[in-house]
């Protein structure tokens, strides 16, 4: 954290990343660490780069307008490997660089790097970075850190969810935003996705051990009128039945391969994303899968894992 503060220090221009198709604590954590730096540094320049996702329109947008010259401070929250980095190429750009992770360093890029996988999220790191560098704590940046750890933590359901994570939601939830607005936004989806929910119900194939699957095809997602950014909202719904352990759902993309989200409540999962060109945590991790043929070859994976 020392070394990443002096480099702050050191830069006028600061750049900051989170990974492609972000979710809360990605968000979160870009968007919180922006809003630090800026009430802590107003005279440097920092902007926020990436996709504005719409369905997270609620928790902030990117900086799309970025201008400036000369050298700059490249960050990266919550990204575990540079292909899965959005605006990598300005990345790639930068004279000094940092990564501040909680997934397993299995790629461990950056002039310095900041990684703890054990931690709930990206947020509570930069949550704690804020208050041990004594950074300018703002309503605004308490919001977006206090929401990159609940998403992560899953509402502090998840067993990434320590005694510290709930120390840090404490001292966040005590600036001024609305924690139940924002856990209602969270928490809430379309009418289509609650229709597509049904459908993962009604389709969804559960093993005699407790492995779960569904596949979503682009056919299905047209019928329900939902963009895959959209069923992320769903991930979560096969780990509701009592007797599912471990789960994949299974998302079309336009090129014809399928988008893996895996999920699992106490059996490891995470190295079969890795097998299958993915990664993450140890409970929850995506894979991608280029043939049919591959689609099978995990759901056996999750199966004999199961097993």
């Amino acid at each position: 954290m020392n070394k990443i503060f002096d480099l702050i220090n050191d830069f006028e221009t600061i750049v900051i990343f989170r990974h492609m198709k972000p979710d809360p604590d990605a968000l979160g954590s870009q968007l919180g660490l922006r809003a630090l730096l800026r009430a802590t540094f107003p005279d440097k320049v920092i902007y926020a780069v990436g996709f504005d996702e719409p369905s997270l329109a609620y928790l902030g947008l990117m900086d799309n307008a970025v201008k400036f010259d000369g050298a700059y401070l490249a960050i990266a929250c919550d990204t575990a490997n540079t292909p899965r980095m959005d605006s990598f190429e300005l990345f790639e750009g930068a004279a000094a660089t940092v990564k501040i992770d909680h997934h397993p360093n299995n790629e461990p890029y950056g002039d310095v790097w900041w990684v703890e996988p054990e931690r709930s999220s990206c947020s509570e790191m930069i949550a704690d970075f804020a208050f041990s560098s004594n950074l300018t704590m703002t309503s605004e940046a308490a919001r977006l850190l206090y929401g990159g750890i609940i998403g992560d933590t899953g509402r502090f359901l998840f067993p990434s969810t320590s005694p510290h994570t709930l120390e840090v939601a404490s001292r966040l939830a005590s600036y001024d935003f609305d924690r139940s607005f924002l856990a209602r936004e969270m928490a809430s989806f379309e009418l289509k996705v609650a229709r597509l929910q049904g459908f993962v119900y009604e389709h969804l194939d559960i093993s005699k051990n407790g492995a779960a699957r569904v596949t979503l095809t682009l056919d299905v997602m047209k019928h329900f009128d939902v963009t895959d950014a959209e069923t992320s909202s769903i991930v979560g719904t096969p780990g509701n039945i009592r007797s599912v352990k471990s789960w994949a759902i299974f998302v079309e993309q336009p090129d014809g391969h399928f988008r893996v989200r895996m999920r699992s409540k106490t059996i490891p999962i995470e190295s079969i994303a890795r097998r299958h060109d993915g990664g993450g945590h140890a409970l929850a991790s995506g894979a991608n899968a280029y043939s049919l043929d591959e689609c099978e070859a995990i759901w056996q994976e999750l199966q004999n894992a199961v097993e």
